[in-house]
């Protein structure tokens, strides 16, 4: 695939040309392919994370099924907004995160840890897989494993034809996107860095057990993304793509100076075909000064979703 073929469902444009040449940048000076890494966010660059993201939409679910069934839950967040349907409280939890404030925050990821304590890992796979694979995104009228992003998709397959080795580093749990991530976004369970919950291990006479604690291990989000891409890969990225402020130190992480690099911010301001919200005005204020791209869906996007 040339250049001209390449990213049909990108609008042209300067986000466009910004890509591609790169791209064009990286392959003509003939830098060694292992060296040729790209990491992207998940939620909101990847797939779509509203009106809640998709992980948590699944462990909501787990803590009402919970909360019905023991009753003294259902005063405890994040419990009570979960039995409750109080998507105010959890989306206030989530803004208030990207703007500093983890209160409630914390409140969740200690519910979060709790939902699954116990459960073997491959049982936690199979479960994840099958409420992915299962259940309608919540206004978008298609299942959550086709509310990927067409151009993103394209963008990822160009960049492996160019000898680049894409990652998904999410927010979500390691485990959790795992299960889909080959099926819907073409990259192998191996490359995906993810937060994770505390594990422990069990000689059993089936080949062993690991469990989840039912604790937190890392919040892949923020300063933790840069440190888990070191921690598992040893590299730094030419490549980095978010949509919030909490991929800001993964994108200054693939800016080092002695190196070409590339860092992308997709801009969710299309109400009419996805949804327009905030959650990354640190992040673009800083792309002004760092030269990063910022990627509007309204403007960029020819298409949104694979229809």
């Amino acid at each position: 695939m040339t250049s001209t073929d390449a990213l049909p469902t990108w609008r042209d444009g300067a986000s466009k040309q910004a890509i591609l040449g790169f791209i064009e940048q990286v392959v003509a000076s003939g830098l060694p392919t292992e060296q040729r890494i790209a990491t992207f966010d998940a939620d909101g660059t990847l797939w779509c994370e509203q009106p809640i993201p998709v992980q948590l939409d699944f462990i909501l679910r787990r803590l009402a099924e919970q909360a019905t069934s023991d009753q003294t839950l259902r005063d405890r967040q994040p419990w009570k907004a979960a039995y409750e349907k109080d998507m105010g409280w959890l989306a206030a939890g989530v803004k208030e995160h990207y703007a500093g404030d983890d209160t409630k925050a914390k409140l969740l990821l200690a519910g979060v840890s709790a939902a699954f304590a116990g459960v073997e890992v491959e049982q936690f796979e199979a479960l994840s897989g099958a409420f992915l694979r299962g259940t309608d995104h919540p206004t978008l009228g298609r299942g959550y494993t086709r509310t990927a992003y067409k151009p993103m998709l394209e963008l990822l397959r160009y960049l492996e034809t160019n000898g680049f080795t894409t990652l998904i580093v999410s927010g979500s749990g390691g485990d959790f996107m795992r299960s889909i991530a080959q099926e819907v976004f073409g990259i192998p369970p191996e490359r995906v860095i993810g937060s994770a919950s505390a594990l422990e291990y069990a000689s059993t006479e089936q080949g062993g057990a690991i469990t989840h604690k039912g604790a937190l291990a890392f919040l892949d989000d923020g300063a933790q993304k840069p440190i888990e891409i070191w921690n598992r890969i040893g590299r730094r990225p030419l490549i980095a793509g978010g949509n919030s402020n909490g991929d800001i130190p993964m994108l200054q992480f693939a800016g080092h100076p002695d190196r070409p690099c590339l860092g992308l911010l997709v801009n969710h301001d299309d109400a009419a075909r996805e949804f327009a919200y905030g959650g990354a005005e640190k992040a673009i204020a800083e792309a002004g000064t760092r030269g990063w791209t910022v990627v509007s869906m309204k403007d960029d996007f020819a298409t949104v979703f694979d229809d």
